[in-house]
């Protein structure tokens, strides 16, 4: 059969440093596969947003693409665990020898890093001439984890004088009074990790907080959601996220949706909670990422997909910018962008200093300190609506928060009080300003930041600082963006947009 290539990965990708060859992956493991297509017309999220009814009338892959793909996949006996049109994603299992037999990678063996073994992939995929203009991305292939959270701790006594409560947070930025987040979910997307429930309580009983919404885990793809007792890692960055977001909007449902650490996994995760119609998210806070050079373009096209439809659905997202600078911690030091942030359908979360008294700074605690992630995508165009940014590429953040761990979130974490810093609490604190402002609104804003940056009085400029890479200046920049939030004039804005 006559074949299409589909994509190209970088081939540094095989080749990095922290990357050995140690064999060839086994026919008879399992693997999932989650082949993303596109849409029967394009979106557009900054339009008013779409029911659920009218987004897949418009704009649901065309039934008879999904038909074919599934016919082939079946052929190659490959399982399909879902297809749904609406959802441009058909989700596949089956063994590694018929995936290849399938899809045809160029290049595909097993891996140690320092953070395991892993099967992984480079060159080419490859699908009938039929089905070639209709993907986007077949993603699974390759298992190494993408993303890390995004916050640094501190020891409580380090820090007790000088670091909030996150609603004294809340506070500092003027978020709209009257609004706690009543008939709003906000989503949680987790890549591990876990909390224990009674813990959560007590931490929101000692602010004396009464929260009305609830807490639910929802586990995608079956993984586990136990806590796995290091706080310095993925339990650390779930508790932090239900602490921040569940204090600041004590009324909002949180919905935690845990998934695994790979670029499929991701996407599938983020997609749980997009598609999900009995939980219906308004906002979806995201405190994990990495260098998006590490990423495939196919990845990066898939995810960003998603986010339109998250936007075309009413929905809004935000993502933590990095810990690590400009560089984002890249091997080599190159000034790269943290992905998810960098998709231009997301709201980029940078960091800052919050000083009690005096000026808000950038957050910049040295090259080995932590610093707030910033600079200019080398795979998305500029948008529009960021028309003044220099270079050519999508710039990051849009906004920021206080993420300094010097003036950090006093919360606790498996029951022990710690001070946390980092772009992972600003997130979940964007999150739940959204949510606050949707409940006031009376509707979702949706795909925010063409109308954000439209309001720049409605920010905090930040003018002081650096990202080891960029400097604060005056308007938008690649360190703190548009600056921190005035809540209720952004309320304001939104209110008149």
């Amino acid at each position: 059969m006559i074949r299409h290539h589909l994509q190209t990965l970088p081939s540094s990708f095989l080749m990095e440093p922290t990357l050995s060859p140690i064999g060839d992956a086994m026919g008879s493991e399992p693997i999932r596969l989650t082949i993303i297509l596109k849409p029967r017309h394009a979106m557009n999220p900054a339009a008013p947003r779409l029911s659920r009814a009218d987004f897949a009338h418009n704009h649901a892959t065309d039934q008879v693409v999904i038909d074919r793909l599934v016919a082939y996949a079946q052929s190659h006996g490959l399982t399909v665990r879902l297809a749904r049109a609406a959802e441009h994603r058909v989700c596949l299992s089956g063994t590694y020898a018929q995936a290849r037999s399938a899809f045809e990678p160029d290049k595909l063996g097993r891996y140690r890093s320092a953070a395991g073994e892993h099967i992984c992939r480079s060159g080419h995929l490859h699908v009938p001439p039929d089905l070639a203009e209709h993907v986007v991305a077949i993603m699974g292939f390759d298992e190494r984890p993408v993303a890390r959270p995004h916050f640094r701790l501190r020891p409580l006594r380090a820090a007790a004088e000088t670091s909030y409560d996150p609603p004294a947070i809340a506070a500092r930025y003027d978020f709209p009074t009257g609004t706690n987040g009543a008939k709003q979910t906000i989503a949680l997307i987790e890549l591990g990790g876990g909390y224990d429930a009674a813990q959560m309580s007590q931490y929101f009983a000692g602010l004396q907080i009464h929260r009305t919404g609830t807490l639910e885990a929802v586990p995608v793809d079956d993984v586990s959601v136990a806590p796995s007792g290091a706080t310095d890692g993925p339990d650390g960055e779930v508790q932090l996220d239900i602490e921040v977001a569940g204090s600041v909007a004590p009324a909002a449902n949180l919905a935690v949706y845990f998934g695994g650490n790979s670029s499929r996994a991701f996407l599938d995760t983020i997609a749980a909670a997009v598609h999900d119609s009995r939980r219906n998210p308004s906002v979806i806070a995201i405190s994990w990422g990495g260098p998006e050079t590490n990423w495939s373009a196919q990845d990066l096209d898939a995810m960003d997909q998603l986010f339109q439809t998250a936007g075309s659905l009413g929905i809004t997202v935000c993502a933590a910018s990095g810990d690590s600078g400009a560089s984002d911690g890249s091997a080599d030091g190159t000034l790269t962008v943290d992905f998810p942030a960098s998709s231009p359908h997301v709201l980029g979360c940078g960091g800052t200093r919050l000083p009690s008294n005096g000026a808000e700074s950038a957050w910049n605690d040295g090259p080995e300190g932590g610093a707030s992630g910033g600079g200019y995508s080398s795979h998305f165009a500029r948008p529009p609506w960021q028309s003044d940014t220099g270079p050519s590429g999508r710039g990051v953040p849009d906004v920021a928060g206080d993420a300094d761990p010097a003036t950090g979130y006093r919360v606790t974490l498996d029951g022990q009080a710690r001070v946390v810093g980092g772009t992972s609490a600003v997130a979940p604190l964007w999150a739940a300003l959204i949510a606050r402002i949707n409940q006031g609104l009376g509707s979702s804003v949706g795909f925010i930041n063409p109308a954000l940056y439209a309001a720049p009085a409605a920010f905090t400029d930040i003018t002081s600082g650096n990202n080891n890479g960029y400097t604060c200046g005056p308007g938008w920049d690649p360190v703190t963006g548009l600056g921190t939030p005035i809540g209720s004039a952004i309320y304001s804005a939104l209110k008149r947009h």
